[in-house]
């Protein structure tokens, strides 16, 4: 409390008075016209302004010091620089080059916020907007759209990412600033994450213990929450999509205002969907869901000054499938279903000095999660689930985390971030079973990192020590089943990253890194004993389990030009002590016995791909990409749920109209190929490979003199009856999703 409140005061003492301005005009090289909409933006002070119709802007109360300032247009190659403010007033002048290739976005997932070019560490970044346009349902689907990420599914409804291979507790999923916790380590447990009020997703492939510390060893899912407005202006939509597989409807509506200090904004959604059918036009019952999902924020900025809060409040009934039974369109889930309630709270504050500054983020999330097992003898399975009914599993996870993070003053070409990390963390348990015992968890972490700017390269290396003490409480009677002993645990581990970023030639850039991570074992992985209902197996803990660590090098060539995009990305990564789950062929009431082990493991692959738009064709995009990811234990055995090579073919027109009733269009045809995929593990099998074609086109229409979109996208037009390898649903026969046709309206107000 002492700490805190020592930070309160100092926040309240740097409130001063700002005497910054940046005003200036913005032009296109081509035409040497100026460019009306331009977004200027600067990152660290998370403050921006579109220009008006002469080209200019004009930004007020600035604090004193050195940042940079990014202008982006559709059309244009996005402008980065760093400029130094002074008291009174900055003139500058920018002229954007053209460039036929989608705009670049400042990377926030990484601690020196710059462009992707720019960046040591190759991050994927993709906007939530462009993956509902290509017909996903969930942001958990969504994310498979960009090359190296895939999801392992629970029908539509639950889906957790995978990230070259891993996914679970092996990769870190962080919204509003905040490593996000909610039991993700069971594989029927779901992302959590509304995709409304979520921006953009950016994607850390490989270890990132560096940045995030335990559970980053596979990578990082990094959700971009919303912005608020520009200063001085008052926004409002509303979004409203149908999904004709599901017969499911999903809607949100936003309104965002913004002041010269004040900021405010609040998103509401909700979404239901019936069970979805198959390739074989059987639908999968009790794969219905439904979600509520609430987001909410508040900024102040003044001078030297900044904080801002948020709160997400996301609940969701999911139903769990288990076979092609009633065919019905019920909305509410069926036994065994699951009832979820996360709260999501953060607070991120920022300090600017006249050569550096301090950000400070809190965060708490409380998560609820019950799941319902009990069967009532004749039970129709297309009415509704008795609400009277006790949970047979009823967790209850709050953690409070915190991240303080120093940006020293810079050192000629040196920037320098030290920080401190880490969490509380309560599991309790209130239902008639118990998966993981009631345990308290304690984190933190040291770091330090550093990135030196060259004329063409750029080096970027850190340093990082964690320490993680788990302990969990005695449950059940000793030599019964579900008996789980005291646990005591503590892990430490150091961790270093080193990075290099070249401009070979023009336009072409290459990238090395090398980073080290670790994972310390779960509550589920170091305690079960007894049947996971959700994974239908009686798992057994191993409670001397060791930290996961591993070394992966990853190496890039990124070429970019105005009309042309190529990249490739190859990986080795080397896991020590890699945990894992098999069976040792004994059952226990017909349940298949998995002990938790562990044993070293190999991952390497990697991606490639392009991005052509033909001059003079402007309205033509042609895009390709190819993944494959292969892991193998130390004794040649494959690893399980890994993904099958995948090869993803676009081609993609956008118009620019002139018409006074339409302004921009878009159409695209997509053949997504997979692969067969036989390299599995003991205890799986081999999947079928197959081709999923999806088409979409959409439209900006003028409304009240106002841009609406409409969209409709066909995902799988042609009804392909096909089995993911990473479905959860597999060993059951069930088929994925057969054809959807999406149609979607969004209306600014």
């Amino acid at each position: 409390m002492k700490v805190l409140f020592s930070i309160i005061i100092l926040l309240i003492y740097f409130n001063s008075k700002a005497q910054c301005t940046i005003k200036g005009s913005i032009f296109a090289e081509d035409s040497n016209s100026p460019l009306e909409q331009v977004s200027v933006y600067l990152p660290q002070l998370e403050k921006g302004v579109v220009t008006g119709g002469n080209g200019e802007f004009v930004l007020n109360n600035l604090p004193v010091g050195t940042y940079k300032i990014v202008a982006s247009f559709m059309g244009y190659q996005t402008y980065s620089s760093t400029i130094t403010l002074t008291m009174g007033t900055t003139t500058l002048d920018i002229v954007l080059s053209p460039s036929a290739i989608e705009m670049e976005e400042v990377i926030l997932s990484t601690p020196f916020h710059k462009l992707q070019r720019e960046n040591v560490m190759k991050v994927e970044q993709a906007k939530v907007e462009t993956l509902r346009k290509m017909g996903a349902i969930t942001l958990s689907d969504g994310i498979t759209n960009i090359a190296g990420v895939e999801s392992v599914s629970t029908g539509i409804g639950i889906g957790k990412p995978v990230i070259r291979g891993l996914s679970s507790n092996r990769v870190l999923v962080y919204s509003q600033g905040i490593r996000l916790e909610n039991q993700q380590f069971g594989d029927e447990h779901g992302l959590g994450i509304g995709a409304a009020g979520v921006e953009s997703v950016e994607v850390i492939k490989g270890p990132a213990s560096l940045l995030y510390g335990s559970d980053a060893l596979g990578g990082v899912l990094f959700l971009n929450p919303e912005q608020f407005a520009s200063a001085n202006l008052t926004e409002g939509d509303i979004n409203l999509n149908y999904f004709t597989n599901t017969q499911g409807i999903a809607g949100n509506a936003g309104f965002k205002t913004s002041g010269e200090k004040f900021k405010f904004l609040i998103r509401g959604s909700y979404s239901s969907h019936a069970d979805y059918k198959g390739g074989d036009d059987l639908r999968v019952t009790n794969s219905r869901f439904k979600e509520y999902d609430l987001k909410t924020a508040l900024g102040y900025q003044f001078g030297r000054f900044k904080t801002e809060f948020r709160y997400n409040l996301n609940s969701s009934d999911l139903g769990i499938p288990e076979e092609i039974g009633i065919q019905s369109l019920g909305r509410k889930p069926n036994l065994p279903y699951q009832k979820i309630n996360n709260h999501i709270l953060s607070l991120k504050n920022d300090i600017f000095f006249k050569t550096s500054s301090l950000r400070v983020t809190l965060g708490y999330i409380a998560n609820d999660r019950k799941e319902f097992e009990e069967e009532e003898e004749d039970t129709d399975m297309a009415s509704d689930a008795p609400e009277e009914l006790n949970p047979a599993l009823d967790m209850n996870l709050s953690t409070f985390s915190y991240n303080i993070q120093y940006n020293l003053p810079v050192i000629s070409k040196l920037q320098t971030i030290a920080g401190v990390q880490g969490m509380s963390q309560r599991n309790k348990n209130f239902g008639e079973e118990v998966l993981i015992p009631n345990a308290t968890t304690n984190d933190i972490g040291v770091l330090a990192t550093s990135h030196i700017h060259f004329d063409k390269s750029d080096v970027q290396i850190g340093l990082r020590f964690d320490n993680r003490s788990i302990k969990g409480e005695e449950t059940g009677a000793m030599d019964e089943e579900g008996y789980i002993a005291e646990l005591d645990r503590s892990f430490n581990s150091f961790n270093a990253a080193l990075g290099y970023r070249i401009d070979i030639v023009k336009h072409l850039i290459g990238r090395i890194n090398l980073a080290s991570g670790f994972r310390a074992p779960n509550l589920a992985e170091l305690t079960s004993n007894g049947v996971h209902e959700g994974t239908n197996r009686f798992e057994i803990g191993n409670p001397n389990l060791k930290n996961e660590k591993n070394i992966q090098t990853d190496i890039s060539l990124e070429y970019s030009s105005q009309h042309f995009e190529f990249f490739a990305n190859g990986f080795y990564n080397i896991i020590n002590d890699y945990i894992f789950i098999e069976p040792n062929g004994e059952f226990v009431d017909d349940n298949p016995v998995y002990n938790y082990i562990q044993q070293n493991a190999n991952l390497y692959g990697g991606e490639i791909g392009f991005h052509f738009h033909p001059h003079p064709l402007d309205w033509l995009h042609v895009q390709s990409s190819f993944e494959s990811v292969i892991g193998r234990l130390n004794n040649d055995d494959y690893l399980p749920l890994i993904p099958a090579n995948k090869l993803s073919n676009t081609i993609r027109l956008e118009f620019n109209n002139s018409q006074k009733w339409i302004t921009n269009s878009y159409a695209f045809i997509t053949l997504n190929t997979t692969f067969d995929q036989n390299r599995v593990a003991n205890f799986e099998t081999p999947t079928e490979g197959y081709n999923l074609l999806n088409i979409g086109l959409g439209a900006s229409l003028k409304f009240f003199k106002k841009d609406a979109e409409i969209e409709l996208t066909a995902v799988n037009i042609l009804n392909k009856n096909y089995i993911s390898h990473l479905s959860r649903l597999k060993i059951d026969d069930i088929s994925n999703i057969g054809r959807n046709i999406s149609i979607g309206i969004s209306i600014p107000l």
